[in-house]
């Protein structure tokens, strides 16, 4: 079993960033890809950016793409989301998720994520 705690959300203007995290409990961090999705109200939950279990290989979605960047410290069993230039269209739940992973793949797909977080607010003011 994995438990997921994000944080780092809040309130920010068009144009500023914020740094999520999500911190996972449980032994073997490291054979874990992550990955961290959004939802807005009244929307689907949609990919935001994934990483393989090593951390050399990330994939981001086209909307976020130069402007998001994912990362993770498995030393800290933690991973990242630092979120630069932000539009009010960002502003969504934020939730991590973790997919037991026996190769360097990267997962894009929320079927392929086993465990979840309860999610971090981000609201993006114009």
């Amino acid at each position: 079993q994995v438990q997921l705690v994000e944080s780092g959300g809040g309130l920010v203007q068009a144009g500023g960033s914020l740094r999520l995290s999500c911190v996972a409990s449980g032994r073997m961090f490291g054979n874990y890809a992550m990955g961290w999705f959004r939802q807005a109200p009244g929307k689907e939950r949609e990919f935001v950016a994934g990483i393989n279990r090593s951390g050399g290989n990330t994939n981001v979605a086209d909307s976020v793409k130069g402007r998001f960047t994912i990362s993770r410290d498995n030393a800290k069993n933690t991973v990242f989301l630092q979120m630069n230039s932000l539009k009010p269209e960002d502003t969504a739940v934020y939730y991590c998720a973790a997919a037991l992973s026996l190769t360097g793949r990267v997962r894009v797909h929320r079927y392929e994520y086993e465990y979840w977080g309860q999610g971090t607010q981000v609201t993006v003011s114009s």
